[in-house]
């Protein structure tokens, strides 16, 4: 065990609010579109750009085992309409997934960690 194992996860309902505070501190409009499991849930970020320009980021592990960030809609944006879709197929398989939505039309919200 390294330790990195044994650093505590920072809760997905905490991570949750300070990304609004960040958002909120740049005045970019951010909200809780669905609240999961406080302590235990994972979290999708729903980062709308426009029209058809939205894109879902999944929790991820790099190949070192660093947290990172996938496309989960995948490599190009979607309409949103595709990516509302996409969190709902996700939330019916996990009940304690937190979803945030950040409406970001000047692109300045940047996830921390890698982006995959």
């Amino acid at each position: 065990m390294t330790d990195d194992d044994r650093l505590p996860r920072l809760r997905a309902g905490l991570w949750v609010k300070a990304q609004i505070r960040i958002c909120g501190s740049q005045s970019i409009p951010a909200v809780i579109g669905r609240r999961g499991d406080p302590d235990q849930g994972s979290v999708l970020v729903k980062v709308y750009r426009g029209k058809d320009d939205c894109t879902v980021f999944v929790p991820m592990l790099t190949m070192e085992g660093q947290p990172g960030w996938m496309k989960g809609t995948g490599p190009e944006p979607v309409s949103e309409q595709q990516a509302d879709a996409y969190i709902q197929r996700q939330t019916a398989r996990d009940s304690d997934l937190w979803v945030l939505e950040i409406d970001d039309h000047e692109s300045r919200y940047v996830l921390d960690n890698v982006v995959a």
